[in-house]
């Protein structure tokens, strides 16, 4: 059922944009979930910890002030505090004062965490390769890529995804 977008009522997804929904949001969830107990079993961190991990290795001199994690990471600053808190007591981060704004702080990757992150990479490389990039063909990686850049560009706030460099 569909109706045309400027009479007010919702155009609705066909039956096929319904299908490929439900499996995507299936596919994803499994996805997630599916590293995540690699994660956990192997390196001893949830998927979200290994990507504040991921940002701060990739960040100049291993830091991020925590607004711009809790922003990139796409959760709140509470929830980003909380992991902060047990990523510290891991002895993998560590929070410093911002020199230039006394109330923010940087989080900072230190050496023992860069070390775990190491380790840990590989068995999640292992892991995404298997349950995703195997079980497609070069076309299909490179067309999921094309779709997924699309999708992600018309969500970012100013529609460009420029704050994304794996989007380019």
């Amino acid at each position: 059922m569909t109706t045309a977008p400027n009479s007010g009522e919702p155009r609705w997804l066909t039956a096929e944009e319904q299908r490929v929904w439900r499996s995507y949001l299936h596919a994803t969830t499994l996805l997630e979930d599916s590293l995540d107990r690699q994660l956990q079993r192997e390196a001893g961190m949830p998927h979200v910890y290994y990507g504040l991990l991921v940002q701060l290795a990739e960040a100049p001199c291993r830091r991020l002030r925590m607004t711009e994690l809790a922003k990139d990471a796409k959760i709140t600053r509470s929830r980003l505090s909380h992991a902060i808190a047990r990523l510290e007591k891991n002895g993998w981060v560590r929070r410093e004062d911002c020199p230039n704004d006394r109330r923010g702080q940087n989080a900072c990757l230190t050496d023992e965490g860069f070390e775990v992150l190491g380790k840990a990479a590989t068995g999640h490389v292992s892991a995404v390769r298997q349950a995703l990039f195997d079980r497609l063909s070069p076309e299909q990686v490179r067309q999921l890529g094309e779709i997924t850049r699309i999708v992600a560009e018309g969500l970012q706030p100013d529609g460009t995804g420029a704050d994304l460099p794996w989007l380019r």
